[in-house]
């Protein structure tokens, strides 16, 4: 059971404050940052830590073990690992995704970046990101971090997000704006 994403992102703002609050006091910022990539890449490659945080099927002893016994073998900070046991035990390792996401752009705007959310259909290379992320530095007038990820049902383009604006230039939206078109004419 999912809660609504409102409720998630509200959780994980009060979690993703008070942990960069604590880095932030004990001079581990750095070692947050590592520990967020680190999460991620997690949450991207096992389908079994997915399932983990997620699922109500495993009680808090469980999840409480779980979290402990990879917080140890990723060699997280003690910061991160207390706060995944916290999470754990009070049934909140739902917001991990949201309170990772949530931690960055913290991190990003203390240090006076931006981070840009794109969508594309196949992996960018490393001339196509270090371009766009050019082009958004130029626009935007700060320093700009691409999370990229791959979404094959955009056929072809990029969905980008910087802040509050959108670009999307993929195929799949070009195609429903037609498709919608074609509504109205008919």
């Amino acid at each position: 059971m999912s809660e609504p994403a409102s409720i998630s992102t509200g959780i994980a703002q009060r979690y993703a404050t008070a942990v960069y609050e604590l880095a932030k006091e004990a001079s581990k910022v750095p070692a947050i940052e590592g520990d967020i990539d680190a999460l991620q890449t997690a949450l991207a490659d096992s389908e079994d830590f997915r399932n983990l945080i997620h699922s109500p099927l495993y009680s808090r002893e469980q999840q409480g073990s779980a979290v402990a016994a990879l917080a140890g073998k990723m060699g997280l900070s003690e910061i991160m690992s207390n706060t995944l046991a916290l999470l754990a035990k009070k049934r909140r390792l739902f917001v991990l995704p949201h309170l990772i996401t949530t931690l960055r752009s913290i991190i990003a705007e203390e240090k006076g970046e931006m981070i840009a959310d794109v969508t594309s259909a196949k992996a960018l290379t490393k001339t196509q990101a270090e371009k766009l992320s050019k082009s958004l530095n130029a626009s935007t007038g700060k320093t700009v971090t691409l999370n990229a990820t791959v979404d094959e049902s955009l056929i072809g383009g990029l969905v980008v997000k910087v802040g509050s604006k959108m670009i999307d230039t993929s195929i799949r939206a070009k195609l429903n704006s037609l498709q919608n078109a074609m509504k109205e004419v008919g």
